[in-house]
């Protein structure tokens, strides 16, 4: 990655005579807050910024890498809405409930992170961070950071750098021809030719207080932070979606614990593996409904490595034959499980002398919730409760005993691909420089 950042980063200083304010001495250590303003009101997507995104609530992407980046003493989400507010604190994050007065449709984000400012005085310098800019990263934070607290500047902010050519607007029955804004047509440049323009992709803008209570989020000793293009991934309406689905699936953060290191996937058979309902025959013949896509998943794994143990809880009253059955037909063991479920896994996990980050859970309900905290990898089908939900580090698209487990699993092995070619570039980068 030491190449790749040391590419992404340029600053210019403003001709501006501004002088920042003082606001602590020089040897005393600043307050810096992260914060991102998630509205409920959003008129392009209903509640965009909980809305699931490759398995995770879009705002969780941003919050995973700001509270990872371990650069903030604190880090906020600014709501008015009480489903945001969960979401929000299930991934580690304040909440500043704002007021009705810059909730509306007209407010704009200077007058909510003004009434923040006010709100919370120790705050020095406010990290605006975009809920829709899903590819963020810790370092980008922790190097634009450092251009504020190493390099003094008093506003540093996002860029992209884009090789678009631009032509004047021509209104509708206008007589008026076009005219190009940044090139000479007679004399087009090659792309490799041409440096292009520099853009501010929304990502993240750093201000201080100072800046901030004048009324600007830019200003005084400025400086831009270049983000390499395959990081800046804008989400404004339905159609950018899927686009940028597969691109957080590429390019996205994953977290802090590595992904290849997963040795084992603990999987609830009731409301995972199955729909939950156990039908009873004429003859009094208990039976299940396994998906194959779900079968075919877990083989996967295994054929990747990758130990399968099912369990079941002893509520889910599934049969010595039921149990056998499934195990035959998955090859998997299949554990029953009392109510210290955090307990008896964690006893598992030691005699197989594992850590929790080697661990993928897959969980359906609230008795899951603190196994679906602690893995390392976890998540929960489409149709599980929202407390099981906010616990899960990935949602299935998925309902359960209809792929979830073959989602889940296919999820598993692309970080895994992931990872790999990560470890694959380092050791690259390492023999090459």
């Amino acid at each position: 990655m030491a190449a790749t950042r040391k590419r992404t980063r340029r600053g210019i200083e403003d001709v501006s005579d501004r002088k920042a304010k003082v606001i602590k001495s020089s040897g005393e250590k600043r307050h810096i807050a992260a914060l991102i303003l998630a509205r409920g009101g959003s008129k392009g997507i209903p509640l965009k910024n909980i809305k699931m995104l490759a398995g995770v609530p879009l705002i969780g992407w941003v919050l995973r890498a700001a509270v990872d980046s371990k650069q903030f003493d604190s880090v906020w989400v600014s709501t008015d809405h009480d489903d945001i507010e969960k979401v929000a604190k299930a991934w580690g994050a304040q909440v500043h409930r704002r007021s009705p007065e810059v909730s509306k449709d007209s407010s704009s984000s200077l007058d909510t992170i003004q009434e923040f400012a006010r709100l919370n005085p120790e705050v020095d310098v406010i990290c605006h961070i975009q809920a829709t800019s899903p590819c963020l990263h810790p370092f980008h934070l922790k190097e634009a950071l450092e251009m504020i607290t190493k390099q003094g500047f008093t506003s540093v902010f996002s860029v992209v750098r884009r090789h678009h050519f631009r032509w004047q607007e021509v209104k509708k029955g206008g007589s008026v021809a076009t005219q190009p804004l940044n090139l000479d047509p007679s004399n087009r440049p090659r792309r490799q030719d041409w440096d292009g323009e520099l853009c501010e992709n929304g990502s993240f803008y750093f201000s201080t207080r100072a800046l901030i209570e004048e009324g600007v989020l830019q200003g005084g000793k400025w400086a831009y932070y270049e983000m390499l293009p395959e990081y800046s991934v804008d989400i404004d309406v339905d159609i950018d979606w899927p686009v940028a689905e597969q691109r957080v699936l590429r390019f996205g953060y994953f977290g802090l614990d590595k992904p290849e290191v997963v040795r084992l996937l603990l999987c609830n058979v009731s409301g995972c593996l199955t729909d939950g309902r156990v039908l009873i025959s004429v003859s009094g013949e208990e039976m299940v409904s396994v998906n194959t896509r779900d079968t075919m998943g877990i083989r996967m794994l295994q054929r990747e490595g990758v130990e399968v143990i099912l369990i079941s809880s002893s509520e889910d009253l599934l049969t010595k034959a039921l149990a056998d059955n499934l195990s035959q037909r998955t090859g998997c063991e299949v554990r029953q499980l009392g109510k210290d479920i955090q307990g008896e896994v964690k006893a598992m996990m030691d005699d197989k002398d594992l850590d929790w980050k080697e661990v993928a859970y897959m969980g359906n309900d609230a008795p899951d919730v603190d196994c679906l905290n602690l893995a390392g990898l976890s998540a929960v089908p489409r149709d599980a409760p929202v407390v099981a939900i906010n616990a899960a580090k990935y949602s299935c698209h998925s309902a359960a005993g209809l792929g979830a487990v073959r989602e889940f699993s296919e999820h598993i092995l692309l970080l895994k691909k992931k990872a790999k070619s990560q470890m694959e570039q380092d050791r690259i980068h390492r023999n090459t420089f």
